[in-house]
């Protein structure tokens, strides 16, 4: 029996049973010994966090475990250590790997749903976390995310690469907050990446026999998979996914609210859209505003997975950027394109200033890891919990709204500064794609009152009931005090 089957069939046997809270082998290292890093959740971003470790092999890290649901994913995982005459040890269940005292780290990359059980665990367990974007699926347990770090001393780094962009958009928005271009008037966020159809099943679909699909829907309601792509496609529901807003999205929330230097949720917010210009099996938007009404200044997102026209293979762009920041202020304003650099521009529109560079995020984590200083994490799980909570409240708006008439929602919207625009340049970019917002109606939510101390909604059962949904046992995301 080869090693990975032997590695496959050991986590099979250990897929039931209560969590065991393990204590760390950390405390009794150095800091210059080796870091054994353990990887959950490696079938898409997770292959870049484990190159991420490895690449750092030479400053005594250790990809030392892997851990997957699928059997399939994970004897490919440990095919590749083998090639390469490398030891790691397979799990199919998180609550096993944690056992292990000689894991130090690990490193997240499942399914939204899983990202803060996993964490906490981790922590609980005594690991430092990497954890991927968002941080959470609501906005309940990305708090407790923060309080379990620091209740339990861990490092906990987001999964918010741009952090680590400190030459680039860190010193952009530092030179923003300096009144160089005057007052902010609104910090923009874009996410238009083209998202097509994810087809309609006819009835339930067959679960792979290589996945324990019990463990993959974890916290999560476990119902039949009514979508062909098991896979990535949970993005799209809302059991397991957060919507483009959540995926890709929440890096460019993240800059738009780092520019703003706010660290509280917004105090109201709204959001409109919906899924248009074909059906399938997805629940979420594919086209969407949200608006935080900040008293500093909105901060408003759009979101269109949809192409520059019916027509068309490329997105739109607006100042010059599709899936990126924009920032109003009174003389000028600031351009994020990419993921690491940030142009200037003054009222006329001509460039002034231009800012580039940006660390590895893995490294950062590893180093913060070794100096036991939170303040040495680029992200931090609290800016990781702010700008995945907008990402939800946003949300929670639109699930609770109703489809409405244009002139109704430009009557709703009017009295909010920027929005009108967000919403016309919508339609246009809406009806160039054959959709009728008359004959297809937006979805429009209600503004919703927020209190950012309790982390709750003002008056609003219904949007409460989002803010903490409840638990599949023995999946439940643990109240940290």
């Amino acid at each position: 029996m080869t090693n990975r089957r032997r590695f496959v069939q050991q986590s099979l046997a250990a897929s039931t049973g209560v969590f065991y809270i393990a204590k760390t082998s950390w405390a009794q290292k150095s800091p210059g010994d080796t870091i054994n890093v353990a990887v959950i959740g490696f079938g898409g971003r997770g292959g870049s966090h484990i190159s991420g470790y490895r690449g750092q092999s030479k400053d005594g890290v250790r990809v030392a475990a892997l851990c997957d649901v699928d059997q399939k994913v994970l004897s490919k995982g440990i095919a590749g250590f083998e090639k390469d005459k490398l030891q790691v040890t397979g799990y199919t269940d998180i609550r096993k790997l944690l056992e292990n005292k000689d894991i130090d780290a690990v490193s997240i990359a499942t399914p939204n749903h899983w990202h803060s059980l996993a964490s906490i665990w981790a922590m609980q367990a005594g690991k430092d976390v990497y954890v991927e974007k968002p941080v959470s699926h609501n906005v309940w347990e990305g708090r407790q995310m923060v309080k379990a770090a620091r209740r339990y001393g861990k490092m906990v780094q987001t999964g918010t690469q741009s952090r680590s962009s400190r030459e680039g958009i860190g010193a952009a928005a530092k030179w923003v907050q300096e009144g160089n271009l005057g007052k902010i008037l609104l910090s923009r966020g874009l996410c238009y990446k083209k998202r097509g159809s994810i087809g309609k099943a006819e009835g339930p679909q067959t679960i792979p026999d290589t996945i324990d699909y019990d463990l993959w829907c974890g916290p999560a309601p476990k119902t039949a998979l009514t979508r062909k792509r098991l896979h990535y496609d949970w993005h799209w529901t809302w059991a397991y996914g957060n919507g483009d807003l959540g995926n890709q999205g929440i890096h460019q929330m993240d800059i738009a609210r780092w520019f703003l230097g706010e660290m509280a949720l917004s105090p109201r917010v709204w959001s409109l859209g919906g899924r248009l210009g074909y059906e399938d099996d997805g629940e979420t938007a594919n086209t969407q505003i949200v608006y935080h009404d900040y008293e500093k200044a909105p901060l408003i997102f759009e979101v269109r997975g949809l192409p520059q026209s019916k027509e068309a293979k490329d997105m739109d762009k607006f100042k010059g950027a599709g899936v990126g920041v924009i920032v109003e202020c009174e003389r000028g304003h600031v351009v994020v394109p990419s993921y690491s650099n940030a142009i200037a521009y003054d009222r006329e529109g001509k460039q002034i200033k231009e800012w580039k560079g940006s660390e590895d995020h893995f490294k950062n984590f590893i180093l913060a890891c070794r100096s036991r200083r939170v303040e040495d994490l680029h992200a931090d799980i609290l800016e990781g919990h702010l700008s995945s909570a907008l990402c939800h409240t946003g949300n929670i708006s639109y699930r609770l709204g109703k489809q409405a008439q244009p002139d109704a929602i430009r009557e709703q919207i009017q009295g909010d500064r920027f929005a009108q625009d967000s919403f016309d340049r919508m339609g246009e970019h809406l009806a160039k794609n054959g959709v009728d917002i008359k004959q297809n109606p937006i979805t429009v939510g209600p503004p919703l009152k927020f209190d950012p101390e309790t982390e709750r909604f003002i008056d609003n059962d219904a949007a409460n009931a989002f803010v903490r949904p409840p638990y599949r046992e023995p999946y439940v995301v643990p109240e940290i005090s």
